[in-house]
């Protein structure tokens, strides 16, 4: 069977640690980061953020997974539909590339807001774009107008 990149959920702040201890253990790990300047009232600073908080993407074979509840800082796995969420290899190379380029940066991670138009064709719908109706704590409500449809969405 072939190895495939999943979805864990961090505590808050413990991703950099979770995916160094997972990448100790021999499980490949990648936490992707975002260089920010941040300034204090003596001194600025370059820190490197994750830019998707809480998660780090971990690649290993299904009979593994169990393996990163070893490492301090893991909660749980992403779930989509009852399964867990598998992120494409040409997806994680994007954001490798992206992260190493000088001619590129990711500027932000959208928080999603009412009006807001959302790409749902890589979910099976069949309609390219949602609209955004609303967003209460971590849920979202798409609109797609033509399947008649409103999807409740589970943000993390």
């Amino acid at each position: 069977m072939k190895s495939r990149w999943y979805v864990v959920y961090t505590k808050s702040r413990n991703e950099k640690k979770v995916e160094a201890n997972l990448n100790r253990l021999g499980i490949e790990a990648y936490c992707p980061v975002k260089t920010e300047i941040r300034v204090w009232s003596d001194r600025k600073k370059k820190v490197f953020v994750p830019l998707l908080p809480s998660m780090v993407l971990v690649k290993l074979l299904e009979s593994e997974r169990n393996e990163v509840f070893n490492v301090p800082g893991v909660v749980r796995y992403m779930f989509w539909n009852g399964e867990p969420v598998v992120v494409r290899e040409d997806e994680v190379a994007v954001l490798k590339e992206v992260e190493q380029s000088k001619d590129m940066t990711l500027e932000s991670v959208d928080v999603l807001k009412p009006g807001a138009r959302v790409e749902m064709s890589d979910f099976g719908f069949g309609e390219e774009y949602g609209e955004v109706k609303h967003v209460s704590g971590n849920q979202c409500w798409v609109v797609l107008k033509k399947l008649g449809f409103v999807v409740k969405l589970q943000l993390q």
